[in-house]
């Protein structure tokens, strides 16, 4: 009989994307070698491995939605998944980090172990793992969201998410789309040629404004890559005008009223009917949910092939899907363009800390939250990247990614300087923390823009986005702050 014996490392780390990856790279610069990353797909790249349908591409400049020390000759302000997803790989590469990744590893709980004073890893692999720190970086964009429908077991055609992407032939197909949000608005002008029917299930309609995105020439890409600091300077550019918009979205909601017109004019221009152009037109402010760029939008809903239908889906047939006016339509193909599970405790492994606490059942009772959105009180060595309310609605995650990589190094290093095991959030300071994150989301556009969003949980407290800009969140964990953490020696 074989018995499996448990692999340790002083590191572990969950998940090979942008936060996987910006951690592991981090760590070997350091010289701190001892570490694995554990991955559940077959390649690095996190959101961008698993999103890939057409058309999938970076909503934020790419000159910023990178890492601030490995700059990249990009082929267009937007990238697309794939130039994305191979960025990474280079990184990777360029870092020798394939050697500390297991691939087809996925988390099924931790637990921490009082008298060792470490974490016990288990993956569904049946593998385990001691480490003394974990990093998870598993995100917030990979378990995706799919409704669930009467009957939608008796469907004989094809169904599946965007983000685990089928690669079917959908020529001459009649192909229902469900959802109107980021992924959908980029998939629906790639497809909409090959379809025979466009069936489009609209819950509320998005604000879009056009996408000012643009193919680097010749000469661009000359001088971003020969002129001294000139790729420096745009991404400096870039992150400013990301901070203006970002003031609207947190201070001065009522200045959106711009972009607005600009996005009430991207469907007039497009949309000659009436009746079409109030359906497409949303009666919340906008960025209250994800601000969309597209030029491909409007003109894919005005093809002959579209249909929009406002009407909530009430069961399926064997056939097709039946509307809620009672109405059948026949379709071949059902891709779910809804989103993923994000403030949901119960999509994040189960994770029991000192004293048996289970931290999916207390996330349950207070709702999702950390202390700076890294650690959690109860939870020692356990740092959180992209974690409860360090989302952005204006800029680059990788940037805050960065951020809080800096912040868990230094908790890190200070827990080896002072010879101690553990390092710990008191849950004074995470209180404090979250009341005044709290607090800051009152009067922001997500607070008061009228809208319901994937950014809230069950009861309507938004767990997701940061209250201020991504420049004051860096201010903010530019220096750890002892006072705030109990530390334990060994």
């Amino acid at each position: 009989m074989t018995t499996v014996r448990p692999v340790s490392t002083q590191t572990l780390i969950i998940g090979a994307g942008f936060s996987g990856i910006g951690m592991a790279k981090t760590l070997k610069k350091r010289g701190m070698t001892d570490f694995l990353v554990l991955e559940e797909s077959t390649t690095p790249g996190g959101t961008w491995f698993l999103n890939r349908y057409p058309g999938c591409a970076c909503d934020i400049p790419t000159e910023f939605y990178s890492f601030s020390d490995e700059p990249h000759p990009w082929k267009r302000l937007y990238s697309s998944w794939d130039e994305i997803g191979a960025y990474l790989i280079e990184v990777v590469d360029r870092h020798n980090l394939q050697p500390h990744i297991r691939f087809g590893e996925s988390v099924e709980s931790a637990e921490w172990d009082n008298v060792k004073k470490n974490w016990r890893v288990f993956t569904t692999s049946g593998n385990y793992y001691d480490t003394q720190f974990i990093v998870s970086g598993i995100g917030a964009l990979n378990i995706p969201q799919i409704p669930q429908f009467e009957d939608f077991d008796k469907f004989e055609g094809a169904a599946f998410h965007t983000a685990r992407w089928d690669n079917v032939d959908l020529t001459n197909k009649r192909v229902a789309v469900v959802g109107t949000g980021a992924s959908a608005i980029q998939l629906v002008p790639e497809i909409i040629d090959d379809v025979a029917e466009l069936h489009l299930y609209q819950r509320t309609a998005p604000w879009v404004i056009p996408n000012f995105n643009w193919n680097y020439g010749r000469l661009t890409r000359f001088v971003l890559e020969k002129v001294p600091g000139a790729r420096r300077s745009l991404r400096y550019d870039v992150f400013w005008i990301q901070e203006l918009l970002g003031l609207g979205m947190t201070r001065q909601p009522y200045a959106l009223k711009t972009l607005e017109k600009l996005a009430r004019w991207n469907i007039n221009r497009s949309i000659d009917d009436e009746n079409l152009q109030r359906q497409l037109t949303p009666n919340w402010t906008l960025a209250c949910k994800r601000l969309l760029k597209s030029n491909g939008w409007y003109p894919a809903i005005a093809n002959p092939k579209t249909q929009l239908i406002d009407d909530d889906i009430e069961r399926f047939t064997p056939k097709g899907i039946v509307s809620a006016d009672g109405t059948e339509r026949d379709v071949d193909i059902v891709i779910w363009a809804t989103g993923f599970h994000v403030a949901d405790p119960n999509v994040f492994p189960r994770i029991q800390g000192i004293n048996d606490v289970e931290l999916t059942k207390r996330w349950k009772n207070e709702g999702v939250q950390a202390h700076r959105g890294v650690t959690v009180a109860d939870m020692p060595n356990l740092f959180f990247l992209l974690g409860p309310n360090t989302g952005l609605g204006h800029n680059s995650v990788v940037f805050m990614i960065e951020s809080q990589i800096g912040y868990v190094t230094q908790l890190i290093d200070e827990t080896i300087k002072r010879n101690c095991k553990t390092v710990v959030p008191k849950r004074t300071a995470q209180d404090s923390w979250n009341e005044w994150v709290q607090k800051k989301l009152q009067g922001t556009v997500w607070d008061v823009g009228g809208c319901n969003s994937w950014y809230t949980d069950e009861h309507g407290v938004n767990r997701v986005l940061y209250p201020r800009l991504a420049s004051e969140y860096w201010l903010q964990m530019r220096r750890i702050n002892t006072r705030e953490f109990n530390f334990k020696e060994l």
